[in-house]
């Protein structure tokens, strides 16, 4: 009898899984020893059910072993991602955000995958672009220090997740999986600014990357228009789960509280990966719109997860210092540091035709 089988098993009874549990099954998974049918059974027990902190660590933990890491991160690098799931059919909003980091000197690791539930995934507006995205840990490693930003191809790094692919693809509906890979960054970063499609996860998973070593994160999710958003947008309230070295809170805020306009969600919408990488670049250069406007608002959330712009202070949310964040992020766009940091990223490995990343800037 595999581990899997003795999981299920305790879900039939309706007894709770342990951490030890949930990793044992997800290891059949992984090492590709697990029955088709149990694995579908598995998984919708759990959604049904609703996943739990336990189901997710030790389904985080199980995963981690597997993958293909990025040695030799520095240790304020961040990632920014999301679940995806939203199904807003938005703009590229945290691969722009990658680029805005990087120009402002703060390492980005950005973990990613093509389109799941959307028109363009950030893998494939990366391609468009004409970002190399590379396999080798060694060369990412090599390109996180000089250039201070790499994106993280989920396929790549997580070969063993391809066992579970046929299920998920025939059971259709979100699963255990959906919630972990964003828990899995290749490059072990301890800084993540994790955006959430349903509210109900905002604690929970901010809970779990803690658990399992995370230093700084917030997880985010906006109320939009027309529905729940895994980004912070203009068009509704943003809510923020802050856990930082052991202390944790809620709040939230709207955009209009920070210095930028309200906007519906409609004027985020995005199209396919050629049309999105247009709209990036042309905000990368200049043009002004929600796209921007966005952008600034989540990388200025991400300079106080990174640690270069604190937006807290005794424990409260300061609108000023966010708003500050805010003008440093359009700077660093209209300066045009932005788009360098994507220039060194289309560069191939080795060869650079504008100046590397230079890490300079104080931790606050």
């Amino acid at each position: 009898m595999t581990q899997l089988s003795n999981s299920l098993r305790k879900l039939v009874k309706g007894q709770a899984l342990s951490s030890q549990d949930a990793e044992n099954a997800i290891q059949d998974v992984m090492l590709g020893t697990a029955d088709p049918i149990q694995l579908s059974a598995f998984l919708t027990a759990l959604h049904l059910r609703g996943e739990t902190e336990h189901d997710l660590i030790g389904a985080v933990r199980a995963v981690r072993q597997h993958m293909h890491t990025v040695p030799n991160a520095p240790e304020d690098t961040i990632d920014v991602c999301g679940t995806g799931g939203d199904g807003l059919n938005t703009l590229n909003v945290s691969t722009a955000v990658a680029f805005v980091l990087a120009g402002m000197e703060v390492p980005v690791a950005k973990h990613g995958n093509r389109a799941l539930s959307s028109r363009s995934g950030a893998t494939d507006v990366l391609e468009q672009l004409g970002v190399s995205i590379d396999q080798d840990p060694t060369v990412l490693s090599q390109r996180l220090q000089h250039d201070g930003l790499v994106f993280l191809a989920a396929p790549y790094h997580h070969p063993a997740l391809r066992h579970a692919a046929p299920v998920r693809k025939a059971l259709g509906f979100r699963t255990l999986f959906n919630l972990v890979g964003p828990l899995c960054n290749p490059a072990c970063v301890k800084r993540q600014l994790l955006g959430v499609f349903d509210i109900r996860w905002l604690e929970l998973l901010g809970t779990v990357l803690h658990q399992l070593g995370s230093v700084y994160t917030w997880t985010i999710h906006s109320e939009t228009d027309e529905g729940g958003s895994d980004e912070l947008t203009l068009s509704g309230l943003n809510h923020i789960f802050r856990f930082e070295q052991g202390e944790r809170n809620r709040f939230a805020f709207h955009a209009h509280d920070v210095g930028l306009p309200s906007r519906p969600i409609a004027d985020l919408r995005g199209g396919t990966p050629a049309e999105n990488a247009r709209s990036l670049k042309a905000m990368l250069n200049g043009q002004q719109g929600a796209y921007r406007d966005t952008v600034l608002l989540n990388t200025a959330a991400a300079l106080h997860v990174a640690g270069h712009g604190s937006v807290i202070q005794d424990k409260c949310f300061d609108e000023r210092a966010f708003a500050n964040n805010i003008k440093r992020a359009a700077q660093a766009i209209d300066n045009g540091s932005a788009n360098a940091a994507l220039e060194r990223a289309i560069s191939p490995a080795g060869i650079r035709s504008v100046a590397p990343f230079t890490k300079n800037v104080e931790l606050s």
